[in-house]
């Protein structure tokens, strides 16, 4: 099995509690090299890893012929110059969620990956877990009867006037951040794009980023998916996927650790029936993202996570914000 060299675009938390971890734990790919525009933070980070090289700019780490695709993990509004940029280096490009600042500029990273002839995914991770497998499975089934409905929270509480998800400059807020997650589950449950949408936004009056956000999303036949995301609240996740016959509850849905199992809870026309629970043993999902881009590079295989779906995400997130601001 051919063998992938990774190099990681940034130390950010991201990379460092969970996907280096996942790299480790994958059998595509070696983990190469690492850089910061802090030379210092880079040589630590990768003294304390493990890594084999260091470098002090992004700018060298795409020079790195030793390096076959990058990893980036990079604040919203720096994915669209970076990816141009490897893309311009020849290599191939995992960018983390939301691709770009708006679809325009995922458009155009697309546009650029495809002329250099490299492969650039959304870094999506949670589609490649063994719940959202089985997720698909039971819509695609009928077992939930016809799904016409989904409702989804994600929340966290982030009040740091320093973190990147509170700065508008970067692409910060709740839709950007999280809100893009249930967009993207009810998006990809329907296998549609909505056509329509409404938004309310209330934006932190400091930060200038949106605090709490909840979206309607209308499809074709009545279906509809609604959700809210807040980043200065009481922490929760949850999806609900609703059918005529039974409805599906997805405990913990986008970032589950690698260490710890799941469960579905299937309601079939309760309160007559109980609920019934399927057990989803542990599994990294970063790894299985991971294995899924080498497997796009080497084998062609086609991307679950396509850059075309983060335009697709973007634009809704558009709609939304627009729909709010009227």
């Amino acid at each position: 099995m051919e063998r992938l060299r990774m190099g990681v675009l940034s130390t950010a938390k991201i990379a460092i509690k969970h996907v280096i971890p996942a790299l480790r734990r994958s059998d595509r790919w070696d983990l190469v090299a690492i850089a910061s525009r802090d030379e210092e933070r880079a040589r630590g980070v990768a003294s304390d890893l493990g890594i084999a090289r260091a470098h002090g700019s992004y700018e060298a780490l795409l020079a790195d012929a030793e390096v076959d695709a990058v990893y980036l993990p990079l604040p919203n509004h720096l994915h669209a110059p970076w990816t141009l940029a490897a893309a311009e280096a020849g290599k191939h490009v995992l960018c983390e969620k939301p691709l770009a600042m708006d679809a325009a500029e995922a458009e155009g990273m697309i546009a650029a990956c495809r002329a250099a002839g490299v492969v650039l995914m959304e870094a999506f991770m949670y589609r490649f877990h063994p719940q959202w497998v089985r997720v698909r499975e039971l819509v695609a089934s009928g077992e939930l009867g016809e799904v016409h409905t989904i409702q989804s929270i994600f929340a966290y509480d982030n009040h740091d006037p320093a973190n990147i998800r509170n700065i508008a400059a970067y692409g910060g807020g709740g839709l950007m951040d999280i809100g893009c997650y249930c967009i993207d589950a009810s998006r990809m449950l329907f296998g549609a794009e909505p056509d329509r949408t409404a938004g309310i936004v209330h934006l932190d009056p400091a930060f200038g980023t949106d605090i709490r956000a909840s979206g309607l999303l209308g499809f074709s036949d009545g279906r509809a998916a609604t959700f809210t995301c807040a980043t200065q609240s009481a922490p929760d996740q949850r999806v609900h996927v609703i059918g005529t016959a039974a409805h599906v509850t997805v405990e913990r849905p986008f970032n589950v650790p690698p260490d710890q199992p799941t469960r579905l809870l299937i309601t079939p026309g309760w309160p007559q029936h109980p609920p019934q629970t399927i057990e989803i043993a542990p599994a990294d999902h970063y790894t299985l993202q991971l294995d899924a881009f080498a497997r796009a590079i080497v084998e062609g295989e086609p991307l679950l996570t396509p850059p075309e779906n983060g335009v697709a995400n973007l634009r809704v997130i558009a709609d939304l914000r627009s729909d709010a601001a009227r």
